[in-house]
């Protein structure tokens, strides 16, 4: 059995252990606070109803004296699933934290309809929705039709697939040694010429085209298949 000052040393190490822990939990509200403040701010821009956790906040060893914090997302952040966000302060002090989060959005994603062939044009008769928590499926599900239609399958699908990015493509619009229409101008005239196309290339990549002359030219490859040179 422990002597009466041994527990009474023991009990004021308790109290100052929860003196500290509730110092830093309240060096931390503000920053929470700000990042709630930012994850319903982003909400209206997610496909669905959207709820989020906040985890836990590592402020015990920033400056104090912070009136102004601002939050974003990092380049590459993910919009929903465990993610991380950014908190720092621009006024008062100088800190910066990343800060993880939760979101869950509940939300129709994209599936595939019948059995999807490599290659094959995806049409709306191609597509169908389910509904469920997008952070329970990878960050790149696609949600819109019109992020799938008019794509081309990269790989075979059987039906009822989750659709991501990843597993379509654009389609290619200039073939390699295709006869290909070449625009160029300027403002208020155009001139169209012929050549073979030196590539293949999807709407807006750099393609050479060899005109009729002989000479090489690059231009952006068009949804039509045509290939704009210059402006």
């Amino acid at each position: 059995m422990k002597p009466p000052h041994q527990k009474l040393a023991a009990l004021l190490a308790l109290l100052a252990c929860g003196i500290a822990a509730s110092a830093d939990a309240a060096d931390s509200e503000p920053i929470r606070r700000a990042v709630a403040d930012f994850l319903e701010r982003q909400a209206p821009g997610l496909p669905g109803p959207a709820r989020h956790e906040i985890g836990g906040i590592a402020a015990g060893g920033i400056a104090d004296g912070c009136r102004k914090i601002s939050v974003s997302m990092p380049p590459g952040g993910k919009p929903w699933g465990r993610t991380h966000v950014q908190a720092r302060c621009t006024d008062g002090a100088n800190w910066s934290l990343f800060v993880p989060v939760d979101i869950h959005v509940t939300a129709n994603y994209l599936v595939s309809a019948r059995p999807l062939r490599a290659g094959q044009t995806i049409a709306e008769a191609d597509l169908a929705t389910r509904r469920g928590d997008l952070a329970e499926l990878p960050a790149n599900i696609l949600t819109d039709a019109a992020q799938a239609i008019g794509q081309t399958a990269s790989t075979t699908l059987p039906a009822d697939r989750p659709l991501r990015a990843d597993l379509l493509r654009k389609p290619v619009v200039v073939r390699l040694g295709q006869s290909t229409r070449v625009v160029s101008g300027g403002s208020g005239f155009q001139v169209a010429s012929e050549g073979k196309a030196l590539g293949n290339a999807i709407a807006g990549q750099v393609v050479q085209v060899r005109m009729n002359s002989g000479q090489t030219v690059s231009g952006l490859a068009q949804a039509d298949g045509t290939v704009r040179v210059g402006q």
